[in-house]
């Protein structure tokens, strides 16, 4: 008998469940840790959400199956925030399914469409689930560039030119889920004709569509036209609404994709608890000053913790999106690696990060910090990273 079974066998240790479990050691051991490492929101639903979530439980007929593909009323509410929002039409029976976020859509989706020996170009550094969704699957991943510059380009090419079988399917993630960058609208026009030339279906991951700055919004690859021809997007209420545990995500575009997405998940669940399905129809239909309001608290917290952290000594750049920034480790600690890094600011600094080669090997010299606290926590996570850091023999800036 074999010792390991053979999907386990093609899944690494899981590099930030290292970090996790020393993080949840030291809180047992009564230590203060200051959790920056997961993108878990701090802040609660809006209360008109919550209320209808309440509402709807209470009815004797709420409790049984739902609808495997979402209640028809939820799948028209997305319809709506795609046309509002994107200008994008979409037919909520052929082009719309609800997921349980958008981790499972894309898990579920990948069982849909490939088999074993299928190539999918996925980028690195990634959020695990766009590589290992697809290995759970069977497929075998060839990794292209996260930053959206010429050598991604190149990239895409050599891929199709030297790769046996050629490559079918194509992971984008923007704002990126770890490096927080963006792309432009021109960036996705490219991106579908070159689909189109090769024949490759791209799946883009738009989990964070709410979370921009600066007064730049996000993009969605549907606005392309034709996009739909090769196209389905995931968006999730994680984090636009601090939905996170609520665990509601969406897939819209391709009708083909959403029909393959459908029927696998008919066979693997009933859908969401219907109450939740509810509220989060009342999210999307309600008032839309929560998002704004998140929108702008992250913003500040960005804002905070870049210079905090700077005059500690730790220089961060500003994430234009996301509700994460990707941070180089400081130069004279560089030689440590993430995950060693990430484990002695847990120790010392009292701080948890994520290590950024738990994103993809090309994640290594960099962390992932996410914004998931309070401004004055964000503060006293800079006190203690310059205290170990100057322990460290780390020059750090005059405190002003």
């Amino acid at each position: 008998m074999e010792d390991e079974f053979y999907r386990i066998k093609r899944l690494p240790p899981y590099v930030i469940a290292e970090v996790n479990a020393m993080r949840h050691a030291a809180r047992q051991a009564g230590k203060d840790i200051i959790d920056l490492g997961m993108g878990n929101p701090d802040l609660p639903p809006p209360q008109h959400v919550l209320d209808k979530l309440c509402e709807v439980a209470q009815k004797p007929d709420a409790h049984g199956y739902s609808q495997s593909k979402g209640i028809p009323g939820l799948r028209r509410a997305q319809a709506n925030y795609y046309a509002n929002r994107f200008n994008v039409e979409l037919d909520p029976e052929t082009e719309v399914v609800v997921t349980m976020g958008s981790k499972e859509g894309l898990a579920s989706l990948a069982t849909a469409i490939t088999a074993p020996g299928d190539v999918v170009l996925a980028p690195n550094p990634s959020y695990p689930i766009h590589t290992f969704g697809f290995i759970i699957a069977g497929a075998t991943i060839r990794s292209v560039p996260t930053t959206p510059d010429e050598d991604y380009w190149r990239s895409l090419d050599r891929a199709m030119a030297f790769t046996v079988p050629r490559p079918s399917i194509l992971i984008v993630n923007y704002p990126s889920n770890p490096t927080a960058e963006t792309v432009d609208l021109a960036f996705y026009e490219r991106l579908v004709a070159w689909a189109k030339e090769n024949k490759v279906w791209i799946l883009s991951d738009l989990a964070y569509s709410e979370l921009y700055y600066d007064g730049n919004p996000t993009r969605s690859i549907l606005e392309v036209p034709g996009a739909k021809d090769v196209a389905v997007e995931f968006t999730s209420m994680s984090k636009t609404y601090s939905m996170a545990g609520w665990r509601i995500g969406f897939a819209v575009g391709n009708p083909k994709l959403i029909a393959a997405l459908t029927r696998v998940k008919s066979y693997l669940d009933y859908g969401a608890f219907t109450p939740i399905q509810a509220a989060a129809c009342a999210a999307l239909n309600g008032p839309q000053d929560i998002v704004e309001r998140n929108r702008q608290l992250y913003q500040k917290r960005r804002d905070v913790m870049v210079e905090a952290f700077g005059r500690a000594g730790w220089d961060i750049p500003a994430p234009k999106a996301s509700m994460f920034a990707w941070a180089p480790l400081p130069p004279a600690l560089k030689e440590m690696g993430s995950l060693e890094f990430s484990k002695q600011l847990l120790t010392h600094a009292e701080v948890a990060v994520a290590p950024g080669v738990g994103y993809g090997e090309d994640g290594e010299g960099y962390v992932r910090i996410a914004m998931v606290e309070n401004e004055q926590r964000l503060r006293q996570a800079a006190r203690n990273v310059k205290r170990y850091l100057t322990s460290m023999g780390v020059n750090t800036p005059a405190a002003s």
